[in-house]
């Protein structure tokens, strides 16, 4: 519910209507008063007296009609609203207000508590997000150093054979390289969410940028003797060239990585009069709904994925650069047989 929603003449109304009564009881009062002070004495100086005397005491119970309307009405919710705050303020974000009224009978205090209820609510999902994120960072970190600590150490040993070494030497590479990547993939994944990088749109050869993100992982293909099917249309779409890479590298990277030896990735372009469809679909160990839920959130990463490289930020950034294509990506998969993955973007 948005605060624009509300009926302002509620209040408005409420308000006016109390203060003319108020206003109406105080101006009868006094005049039933002069009525009566006037038929029981002609001396003008005592019924002036009198009628000052009147004043001060109607200004006075008018005076603690407002303190107990404040008291009531703005300064109960107002200190709800400061203390709130200022728990918020000092990170406390499981604080709420309770509202006393109705919806029906919400006043403007009411919407403003609701609206720091919200608020609050929104604050404390992303402090879970940002303790995940710095905890997955961490943990994703601990691996390649405490491999690069390890083996630089053994390369240390003077009596290490040449054989040793160099299998040493090729797990420090792997390993800093997964930490490079790691780094790599955080700070991009840190300007998409910020909004920083912006697609910069050009004229793209959908079906040759496809042929060519596939080229990159030729030797894996061979080497896992994957059978390769593709249908690759021709399609042009305005896109960002440098953004687009990133999906397809990821997407296909983990098609190579979890499709076995001798198993199949098949990859088609089909277009619409609007939209560009790509379809990657893989014949690996897939996955279960429950898995395909959480594939797109921040370093998470199912059991069977866990047996693999990867730094879980791969799908999230595909996802992210999607979005910002204002396009669609949609995952279907079945354990034991495999992954499909589905992405539309507007031509």
């Amino acid at each position: 519910m948005k605060t624009k929603d509300y009926k302002k003449s509620h209040l408005s109304w409420g308000g006016m209507v109390s203060f003319f009564l108020l206003i109406s009881f105080v101006m009868q009062v006094a005049i039933l008063a002069y009525d009566y002070i006037c038929q029981r004495t002609d001396d003008t100086g005592l019924i002036a007296l009198l009628i000052l005397i009147l004043i001060f005491i109607l200004s006075a119970f008018c005076t603690l009609c407002d303190f107990l309307r404040r008291k009531i009405m703005i300064d109960r919710p107002v200190r709800k609203i400061l203390d709130t705050t200022e728990k918020i303020s000092h990170g406390d974000f499981t604080v709420r207000i309770d509202i006393e009224h109705g919806y029906e009978k919400y006043t403007e205090f009411d919407y403003i508590s609701e609206n720091l209820n919200r608020m609050a609510s929104e604050l404390g999902k992303s402090e879970i997000m940002k303790n995940d994120f710095i905890s997955g960072v961490s943990h994703e970190l601990k691996t390649p150093l405490a491999v690069i600590g390890n083996y630089a150490s053994a390369l240390g040993d003077p009596t290490l054979d040449e054989e040793s070494r160099a299998r040493y030497s090729s797990v420090l590479v792997n390993a800093s390289k997964r930490l490079s990547d790691l780094v790599t993939n955080i700070l991009k994944l840190n300007k998409l969410e910020n909004q920083q990088l912006k697609p910069e749109m050009t004229k793209i050869n959908l079906s040759d940028m496809l042929a060519e993100a596939i080229l990159v992982f030729e030797g894996k293909i061979e080497e896992k003797d994957i059978q390769l099917d593709l249908d690759l249309g021709e399609v042009f779409i305005f896109s960002s060239l440098s953004l687009l890479e990133l999906v397809w590298n990821n997407l296909l990277s983990n098609a190579f990585k979890f499709t076995p030896e001798g198993g199949k990735v098949t990859l088609t372009l089909e277009t619409t009069k609007e939209h560009a469809i790509v379809n990657g679909a893989d014949t690996g160990c897939g996955m279960s709904p429950e898995v395909g839920a959480h594939i797109f959130e921040k370093f998470y990463r199912s059991k069977s994925s866990c047996l693999t490289p990867g730094t879980g930020l791969g799908l999230t950034i595909a996802h992210k650069v999607v979005m910002l294509h204002q396009g669609t990506i949609n995952v279907t998969s079945e354990v034991g047989k495999g992954t499909s993955f589905i992405i539309t973007l507007p031509k």
